[in-house]
């Protein structure tokens, strides 16, 4: 099967016509660090949603609430845990701030589980319902966690090791950018391999090509659309923990916030299409600090023309997957 690179080349090719609007190299490699990392969290909470509808055919406007979760979820256990977190230790700084990580993945796909079972499931095949109810969920769970957490924000301090920059000569690099690439990565290396090299990832690929035939062989499909809608949430959990913590601070309205951004990559990306999804987020968080440092006016809808420039190139996204 042959593969489609072009995609890929998107990436180079803009941070490439980048370098001379920025005009200090410097600044231009900060900025794409910068950009990277914002992709790379994006794509951690965007990459089950993609699998989710890609699966499933659902689309969960609810997601950003599992967002949320683990954004508020990771920071109770980082305040509860403040003081490993101000020490000047990195072991405990990692005390601190794993726990606070695998708590919000915990919690969230738990929710997942609960929202699948009681919102999803009555509404499988049925498009506009999908959206007015998870939409209706989205705004229930924000409440929710005004009621629970109160409606003022809560402010993190990142741990000690995590502060400051890595400076290499006038490049300077924020240390917790670096860190969300390092998870980004793992993450995506995680579903790739996972996706083309077990047996799990040839039914959920199987599934999202032919749900019915993968059922006529004998698989309960339906465990599998359960498991991924968990895992999705999980990861949702993951992204806005590390969400959270980039922006130093957590809000009720983080999940509906960040569920614009999710959207538009994965429209970008292809629905369904874990690498088109990758591809998309990695374009997004550079477009987004390109032009957030070029021209911050008009930063919001950066991602909004790159998404309508994609289409007008291809209509079904970078990597399409099924017509739908």
């Amino acid at each position: 099967m042959k593969r489609d690179y072009l995609p890929l080349l998107l990436i180079p090719a803009l941070a490439v016509v980048a370098l001379p609007l920025v005009g200090s190299p410097a600044s231009w490699v900060t900025l794409t660090v910068a950009g990277l990392a914002m992709g790379l969290m994006i794509f951690v909470m965007a990459s089950g949603l993609t699998l989710t509808f890609g699966l499933m055919d659902v689309l969960n406007f609810g997601h950003g609430a599992f967002i949320a979760v683990g954004a508020f979820v990771a920071a109770s256990v980082m305040l509860a845990l403040g003081p490993w977190m101000q020490a000047d230790s990195l072991w405990l700084n990692l005390a601190a701030f794993l726990p606070a990580i695998l708590a919000a993945m915990a919690v969230s796909g738990a929710l997942g589980l609960v929202f699948e079972r009681v919102i999803v499931q009555p509404v499988y095949g049925q498009h506009l319902k999908q959206i007015l109810v998870t939409t209706g969920g989205l705004i229930v769970a924000e409440q929710l966690l005004k009621v629970v957490w109160g409606p003022e924000q809560i402010t993190l301090t990142r741990p000690t090791a995590l502060r400051g920059a890595v400076l290499i000569g006038d490049i300077a690099i924020e240390k917790y950018r670096l860190l969300a690439v390092v998870i980004g990565l793992a993450v995506f290396a995680a579903l790739a391999l996972t996706l083309n090299r077990t047996r799990i990832g040839l039914l959920i690929r199987a599934g999202v090509e032919n749900g019915e035939m993968v059922e006529a062989l004998g698989y309960r499909i339906r465990r599998l659309f359960v498991g991924v809608f968990v895992v999705g949430s999980a990861l949702a959990g993951l992204g806005g923990a590390m969400w959270g913590l980039y922006q130093e601070t957590v809000t009720a309205a983080i999940g509906a916030q960040v569920i614009v951004l999710v959207f538009i990559v994965i429209i970008i990306g292809g629905l369904g299409s874990v690498g088109g999804c990758f591809v998309g987020a990695l374009m997004v968080g550079l477009t987004a600090n390109y032009v957030g440092f070029l021209a911050p006016k008009v930063a919001l809808g950066s991602n909004i023309l790159l998404m309508a420039l994609v289409l007008l190139w291809r209509p079904q996204g970078l990597y399409p997957v099924a017509k739908r």
